[in-house]
């Protein structure tokens, strides 16, 4: 398949039409609008096969999506900040009722004041959802994980949504080359446990009682577990298929060796990978954790890549106001109790989009912090 030179925006659109799916319901916001737009011009143009629906709100679009899974087709939807928030109370639902809904979300910062710029306050105010959330690197990244995205949250392990995150901006409106794969062998038909039939109507969304509400979450908290399982699996599956290693747990990057390591999510991955060689290139031996799955946390998984090192340096795009940023949080937690864990230092950087270079995660290393570009958050 030739490469493309696409937007990130672009990219999702791209790999949503070559995932297979059946229903599109959306409302714009900046900076995820233009997805819906390039998936509108496809539709348009008969290059997919899709119901666009056009909603009043971002409430309404997740309502469609759910009751577009629940009716036995693959649908998707995309977000950013407040429209994300707007749709809280679906999110729920979602998780709840068990559809495989996949969204994308344009990272970008919650006002006010005003600001349209990147940052991830808006997925990380959702982690206790029950989402499963992928944080992106490229616009490569994006559009494989869009199509790996559905084929955990179909697995009948799962059965779960699934938000692929990505920066505003930085990576929804910067081009770069892209592999569009078609996608529809390695996502399959969606072929759904269980979906709403008309001749043998049931009652949904009704009261449910203590005696079976906490069953009902304790089941999607296993599901989560299992997600971590799959995601090996469909990792292991896309690189076969397709000849790209595109990680959906976790990317190590000079970690083999490494007395300090970096940990981040997202696009400033990029600038921490930079940081990384010039720490080497001083005799610093330096290596990057990048977290792609959040929810769920691959805990495990992380302090075994992590037992080795010395130090820790968490670098988080949001902030837990009252407390510290959310990865350092659960990086903090998943050491608990080992007698030999690293020390783990915790930096905020890139809120509202204030810039994020390889000088600060560097620094950072090297005790020499800019007070005006990293917060140290201690409460």
């Amino acid at each position: 398949m030739k490469e493309l030179l696409l937007t990130g925006n672009q990219a999702v659109a791209h790999a949503v039409r070559n995932s297979g799916v059946e229903v599109v319901s959306a409302y714009p916001i900046t900076p995820s609008t233009p997805v819906v737009e390039e998936i509108a011009k496809m539709v348009e143009r008969g290059e997919m096969n899709a119901k666009l629906i056009l909603v009043e709100s971002e409430h309404s679009a997740m309502s469609a999506c759910i009751g577009a899974s629940l009716g036995g087709v693959r649908a998707f939807t995309a977000t950013s900040s407040h429209g994300l928030a707007y749709m809280h109370e679906m999110l729920h639902y979602a998780v709840n009722a068990r559809t495989p809904v996949v969204m994308a979300v344009a990272n970008r910062a919650i006002g006010p004041g005003w600001n349209i710029w990147a940052d991830l306050s808006d997925s990380m105010s959702q982690r206790d959802v029950g989402w499963i959330q992928l944080y992106c690197e490229s616009n490569q990244e994006i559009y494989d994980s869009i199509a790996m995205a559905y084929r955990v949250a179909e697995h009948e392990d799962v059965i779960l949504p699934v938000m692929v995150c990505y920066d505003g901006f930085v990576l929804s409106h910067t081009s770069m080359p892209v592999k569009p794969d078609d996608l529809r062998e390695f996502t399959g038909e969606y072929e759904p446990l269980w979906k709403v039939d008309f001749e043998n109507p049931e009652t949904h969304g009704n009261i449910l009682p203590p005696d079976y509400f906490m069953e009902l979450r304790y089941e999607i908290c296993r599901s989560h577990a299992a997600a971590l399982k799959i995601m090996e699996r469909v990792e292991r599956e896309f690189y076969e298929t397709f000849s790209r290693r595109t990680p959906l747990i976790f990317e190590s990057y000079r970690l083999d060796d490494a007395d300090v390591a970096i940990v981040t999510a997202g696009a400033i991955s990029s600038e921490a990978k930079i940081a990384v060689d010039s720490l080497r290139e001083k005799g610093v031996r330096a290596g990057l954790l990048r977290i792609r799955c959040f929810r769920p946390l691959p805990s495990h998984r992380i302090v075994q890549a992590l037992r080795d090192v010395e130090r820790v340096y968490v670098f988080d795009r949001s902030v837990s106001v009252g407390s510290e940023g959310q990865i350092f949080q659960e990086l903090r937690s998943a050491f608990y109790g080992f007698q030999s864990s690293p020390e783990i230092c915790g930096y905020v950087v890139g809120l509202g989009g204030r810039d994020v270079t390889s000088e600060i995660f560097e620094n950072a290393v090297t005790g020499r912090i800019n007070s005006e570009w990293v917060m140290e958050v201690v409460v």
